[in-house]
């Protein structure tokens, strides 16, 4: 048993490595997803309008209710 563990792991380091996909193209989706990340991120924390840290106590009054 010991002998065919072996040669099947001697088998598998001679083989040739094809690159699959992540081997290709794997720190390419990484830093794409980093990228859109920031820019999502960056547009909602500068553009969106939101007050941050800011209570709404006291400033926001309910309205009239109508019949």
């Amino acid at each position: 048993l010991a002998r065919s563990i072996r040669h099947t792991a001697v088998r598998q380091a001679h083989r040739k490595h094809e690159p699959d996909f992540h081997d290709k193209y794997g720190n390419l989706v990484l830093l794409g997803g980093a990228v859109a990340f920031t820019a999502v991120w960056g547009y909602v924390l500068t553009q969106a309008g939101i007050e941050w840290g800011f209570s709404p106590v006291g400033r926001i009054t309910p309205k009239e209710w109508r019949e």
